[in-house]
């Protein structure tokens, strides 16, 4: 038998970390039932990514298979996440990504619902926007796209990529009504940025809640 072409060190390794990571993410309320999915870089070829369907507040490393990345075909047993192609497109375009996180918050939710006239979500002056690689300052501009949210995942996955070509997308993207995806040099980079973002979604929901009542 020929040996796999992942390390079955790394792929356990990695099970471990997105199983724990995805059971903190649902303590938090930002993964209900059984949406969101997470995956992390195996090598250049190969990512970890959740299996289909599995609530997020069980997960286990038995949740977890392997994708390649080039064609998004699973590499081990179970059915990938149907959104696995923007995970794997995350993969190719960014040579240092080693984890995506991909969630489906309430604030997230409802920010980019009310906002549907707007392409992007604009943060600006808080201090938690330190917590983005490259900034150094509260006194900066993180601009956050949204995309529609279509089920066509290949065509999403074409147009995440074409704003990653034109510069407008740095540190996440938002799908209208569905939720955020980010990305890091580490899984604990990736859930740092994870966390920022929802606690300034949250920060957003509540600032328009409080002008509406004035």
């Amino acid at each position: 038998m020929s040996a796999r072409p992942w390390s079955p060190t790394a792929f356990r390794a990695a099970a471990r970390t997105l199983a724990a990571t995805g059971q903190r993410i649902y303590q938090h309320g930002w993964s209900p039932a059984t949406s969101s999915n997470y995956s992390m870089r195996l090598n250049d070829r190969y990512c970890a990514v959740t299996v289909s369907g599995r609530d997020k507040g069980l997960l286990s490393e038995a949740d977890i298979m392997v994708v390649e990345l080039a064609n998004n075909q699973g590499a081990s047993p179970g059915k990938p996440s149907a959104e696995t192609g923007l995970h794997t497109q995350v993969y190719r375009r960014h040579a240092d990504a080693q984890a995506v996180l991909h969630t489906h918050s309430m604030a997230s939710t409802v920010l980019t619902m009310e906002l549907a006239d707007q392409k992007r979500l604009r943060l600006e002056g808080y201090e938690l926007l330190k917590a983005f690689g490259g900034n150094s300052t509260h006194d900066t501009v993180l601009d956050i796209p949204v995309f529609e949210n279509t089920q066509d995942i290949d065509a999403l996955a074409r147009d995440v990529d074409a704003a990653m070509d034109a510069g407008t997308i740095t540190h996440a993207y938002l799908i209208r009504g569905h939720g955020v995806y980010t990305w890091g040099e580490s899984m604990a980079a990736c859930y740092r940025q994870l966390e920022a973002l929802e606690f300034l979604f949250a920060v957003e929901v509540q600032r328009r809640q409080m002008r509406s009542r004035a």
